[in-house]
């Protein structure tokens, strides 16, 4: 019988049969590769989706979660909000340039499509945006532009530093800190190195907008 011939087999009438299915599994293989093209091409443009390395931002973020990072021009950062950010010139090594020519460029198109092998992602709380003036008192209080900041999302009796300061905010950065004010490498503990701290708004990936993972704590993230 036709239907018991070996794949294998050169019989006419087994390869007039399985020609439409060959032609059916080519269709099905090719969406397939377009569906996994799209995915990844939205995946570059329009969000990332990160792991969280440590534990700076408890008790918003836990080490092992995972989350999504929405990308947003700069004109639409927040105050309050948590973003990704490449931290490689500011944090991980400051005073390093930003490399330029073929460097610059293949940079920028990685960036564009969510591939970063050599940069050093961090992931923090908008605090200050560019002319702003953020301090914090021997009270331990956030102020910013003089004004008393509410920072819900900090462990109660937790002060917004131990450490005083008061700085302004350049044009074109922000200032970020992590949520664990006790231990956070963020915006505060490189006040003195080149660039003061302050995060280029260029350098920012994207905005946290959702963890995925563990899925009992799945959810936006608010500001």
């Amino acid at each position: 019988m036709t239907e018991e011939v070996s794949p294998a087999s050169t019989d006419a009438g087994d390869t007039s049969c399985s020609a439409p299915t060959r032609r059916r599994g080519r269709r099905i293989g090719i969406g397939a590769l377009v569906l996994v093209a799209l995915a990844v091409l939205l995946h570059g443009l329009f969000f990332e989706t990160f792991t969280v390395p440590s534990s700076s931002m408890n008790p918003t973020l836990w080490q092992g979660d995972r989350i999504v990072a929405a990308k947003v021009g700069t004109g639409g950062l927040r105050r309050g909000e948590v973003i990704v950010f490449n931290g490689t010139e500011v944090f991980a090594d400051p005073g390093a340039r930003t490399p330029s020519g073929l460097a610059g460029a293949l940079r920028s198109l990685g960036d564009t499509f969510g591939f970063r092998p050599t940069e050093t992602l961090y992931v923090k709380r908008v605090i200050g945006l560019p002319g702003d003036r953020v301090a914090v008192g021997h009270d331990g209080k956030l102020r910013v532009n003089g004004a008393i900041s509410p920072e819900p999302y900090l462990v109660p009796g937790m002060s917004a530093s131990e450490t005083p300061f008061s700085i302004e905010v350049p044009a074109g950065h922000v200032f970020v800190l992590g949520d664990n004010r006790t231990d956070s490498d963020d915006s505060r503990a490189h006040l003195g190195d080149p660039g003061a701290g302050m995060v280029p708004t260029d350098d920012i990936v994207g905005e946290v907008v959702l963890r995925y993972w563990p899925t009992g704590s799945w959810g936006r993230l608010g500001s």
